[in-house]
């Protein structure tokens, strides 16, 4: 596979474009494409699942986006140095049953040097909101890009 950039090591500038074009990609809610910006044998831990390889993380997405509806995701640049980044994330979404959620979490990163991410921790939060207190409506338009997640 050819090298994904931007490579390690991260400067603030290019640990803010890959946060933000693992935003983009996640919002497409494609696990396909999703998948293709991690390792072979990329090694997950998200909420209390744990998950290794593509075909793996594929599988997972395609039951995460079936179950979460409507989801819009904003990833948030915490820090960052050699080959490692650090975000929290705020994404909404809503149940088979109409229930609106905001799920909150962080993320650890690892990339190899040609850009693929062989690691990935996430623990997520979910907290039940109304419809009317939605503040993500689908992928951050231009205008956005580079905001700073509210803490609540």
């Amino acid at each position: 596979m050819s090298p994904r950039p931007p490579l390690p090591p991260f400067t603030e500038e290019t640990a803010r474009q890959k946060v933000q074009a693992a935003e983009d990609a996640w919002n497409t809610k494609d696990p396909e494409r999703v998948a293709l910006a991690y390792t072979e044998d990329s090694v997950w831990r998200n909420r209390s699942e744990f998950l290794t390889g593509r075909e793996e993380i594929v599988a997972f997405l395609r039951r995460k986006w079936a179950r979460e509806l409507d989801y819009a995701l904003r990833k948030d640049l915490w820090t960052f140095g050699g080959n490692r980044i650090a975000v929290r994330f705020q994404y909404e979404w809503h149940d088979a049953e109409g229930q609106w959620w905001r799920s909150y979490g962080n993320e650890l990163w690892e990339f190899t040097a040609d850009g693929l991410m062989s690691r990935r921790e996430a623990s997520i939060n979910d907290v039940p909101i109304e419809e009317s207190e939605r503040r993500i409506h689908g992928p951050r338009p231009a205008s956005e890009r580079g905001a700073v997640l509210p803490l609540a």
